[in-house]
């Protein structure tokens, strides 16, 4: 990956939306190995897929949670916990951690009421849980920033 591959990143990562002669223009690149460029970035998998950044709040679901979870047993656990979350529409994110917590989910809710649902039908039914702690969110400092250039990480 050399400087003009960043720059397309960068460029895709704030707005996935460009044409490629947008794309090229931005970055001082002909269209034709702009666009080259692109789909190699594409096939070794650093650009993993284009979405649209949707705002919770406006969809009218305004409750953002994150939630640490805690294994009973991490033996046998695990698969079937990841496989039980794939399915549980409201999480819409969930990482494996280290430390104290084996888990951080991110769930979305339309009020406290329909939260609570969520924890008592669905949290609560999940394979291996030996606890969890809800942390909402209050306000977002910084969203969906940019992966930084690791060429610039010092």
């Amino acid at each position: 990956m050399d400087g003009i591959d960043s720059k397309i990143i960068r460029a895709l990562q704030a707005d996935g939306r460009l044409t490629n002669q947008e794309l090229s223009e931005k970055v001082n690149l002909s269209p034709s190995p702009c666009h080259r460029r692109v789909r190699m970035l594409e096939a070794s998998g650093i650009i993993d897929g284009y979405s649209a950044r949707i705002s919770h709040r406006a969809l009218g679901m305004p409750i953002m949670a994150f939630i640490t979870v805690r294994l009973a047993s991490q033996k046998n656990s695990m698969t079937l916990f990841e496989e039980a979350v794939r399915r549980t529409e409201e999480i819409t994110a969930c990482y494996l951690m280290s430390g104290a917590q084996d888990y951080i989910l991110q769930v979305f809710s339309i009020s406290l009421d329909t939260y609570e649902q969520f924890v008592r039908e669905k949290l609560s039914e999940l394979p291996g849980i030996g606890g969890w702690e809800t942390h909402f969110v209050f306000g977002e400092i910084k969203k969906g920033g940019l992966v930084p250039d690791p060429r610039l990480i010092k």
